[in-house]
């Protein structure tokens, strides 16, 4: 994956740094380090404010920390169309799902208060399209074979949505002195247990995981619909989709219907 463009100089005067960006691996391929700072270009201005505002005074606990958001010299969280955040230590491992959803379990039980932002009824994009679909907000996706006995097997969910992360499993950071680390969050306001289900997809589809993880997390409400529509979200986000995806996702739509 090629890398997007680096931030411009007036951008890293904005935030503070003078460091000379380097790339950050991961994600869409988009993040650059200037010191202690990274950058990304920014969400829509409504969602990078929501999401410094919170990040900014939200309490850790033992069970996650927080990357901090960066102010630009004029006291926004937004400069030249980028956002900056304090570097955090630590490393993500897709191995590790289990450790993966008890953080974002943490982390979901602090913002379980915050009402919902206005902003998510207006996202556009590829994800917030594929989440409508899943859970029958919208009938508008690809006419993927896979989604179909999918979305036939959809049923009510009394489980109460929430704020959440809505992609978890590379974006927890593990340290070995210090609680795992939540960052680039897509907040999406789905049962904190879609979260998870999502980060069980994943780990399925992409890493390997032990069969056995679905069932190590049976406890959590309506999982098994929360599963199933992490399924969609997931494949309905691919324009097209090749065979070795189709392959990945098809063993999980398997074991989760089965």
């Amino acid at each position: 994956m090629s890398h997007s463009p680096a931030p411009p100089a007036s951008v890293l005067t904005a935030f503070g740094t003078a460091g000379r960006p380097a790339p950050l691996p991961g994600g869409q391929g988009s993040a650059w380090r200037s010191d202690a700072v990274v950058l990304k270009p920014a969400a829509t201005g409504p969602e990078t404010s929501w999401r410094a505002g919170v990040l900014c005074h939200l309490a850790e606990t033992g069970g996650f920390r927080v990357a901090r958001p960066v102010a630009a010299a004029d006291g926004s969280w937004c400069a030249g169309g980028w956002e900056a955040w304090r570097m955090v230590g630590g490393s993500a491992d897709p191995h590790r799902p289990d450790d993966v959803i008890r953080a974002g379990e943490a982390f979901h039980a602090a913002v379980a208060h915050l009402p919902r932002p206005r902003f998510l009824g207006v996202r556009d994009n590829a994800w917030s399209r594929a989440d409508r679909l899943a859970w029958g907000e919208s009938e508008e996706g690809p006419d993927f074979p896979l989604l179909r006995p999918l979305l036939a097997a959809r049923r009510p969910v009394a489980a109460p949505p929430q704020i959440v992360h809505g992609d978890l499993l590379g974006n927890v950071l593990f340290a070995t002195d210090a609680p795992p680390a939540i960052i680039d969050w897509p907040p999406y306001w789905r049962p904190a247990s879609w979260a998870s289900a999502v980060v069980a997809v994943d780990a399925l589809c992409w890493w390997d995981a032990d069969p056995a993880l679905p069932e190590r997390w049976s406890h959590l409400p309506d999982w098994t619909q929360l599963l199933v529509r992490a399924l969609v979200f997931r494949i309905a986000t691919h324009a097209t989709l090749d065979a070795t995806q189709e392959s990945a996702y098809r063993k999980v739509v398997d074991l989760v219907l089965g």
